[in-house]
């Protein structure tokens, strides 16, 4: 769902925050939720104190969005798995996704899964999609090292984003029954 993508970006932007460099964080210097490293690669060349929303919005769009081809996932599912491909990567993201519809976990989220992903929504639906996804997501996270060091927020952001989600599916919904 296109129509998703700016709404959904912004709330992962107010999660990010600003600059920060926590010696215990893996990912390193970060600004704007960005890593050094992910900046890099997509070719930047400023300072990591100095990055702005428009040099960060493209890695988003292509390195977490696109890459999970959230446009084609339903309304709400496309903010979780967004959100958790930003915090965790693309893979882990997608491969959560196919070990809950039950598709082979591979970490690509092509025509099966998409596939898998309508099958399972018909089936189970999409508000109790988003909430097995987000009981995984938390899951996941208790079984990290740093869980002591940045799991309160972590549980705080999986909690936000589940609400938001079903927010967008339901204004979605909504906006079906309109047409």
């Amino acid at each position: 769902m296109q129509k998703n993508y700016q709404p959904s970006l912004e709330m992962i932007l107010h999660h990010e925050g600003g600059y920060v460099n926590h010696p215990r964080d893996p990912g390193g210097e970060t600004n704007l939720g960005v890593t050094k490293r992910v900046y890099e690669e997509f070719g930047g060349e400023k300072d990591m104190k100095d990055l702005t929303v428009e040099d960060v919005a493209p890695i988003y769009k292509k390195g977490y969005w696109d890459k999970c081809k959230c446009d084609s996932l339903p309304s709400g599912l496309d903010l979780v798995v967004f959100d958790f491909a930003v915090n965790a990567g693309p893979g882990r993201a997608a491969q959560f996704l196919q070990r809950i519809i039950g598709v082979e976990p591979d970490g690509g989220i092509g025509p099966i899964t998409l596939a898998a992903v309508d099958k399972y929504t018909e089936e189970f639906g999409v508000a109790d999609t988003l909430e097995n996804y987000s009981v995984a997501r938390k899951e996941y996270y208790k079984s990290l090292s740093t869980f002591d060091a940045f799991g309160k927020g972590w549980i705080k952001r999986t909690n936000a984003t589940y609400k938001k989600a079903l927010d967008l599916f339901a204004t979605d919904r909504i906006g079906d029954e309109d047409q």
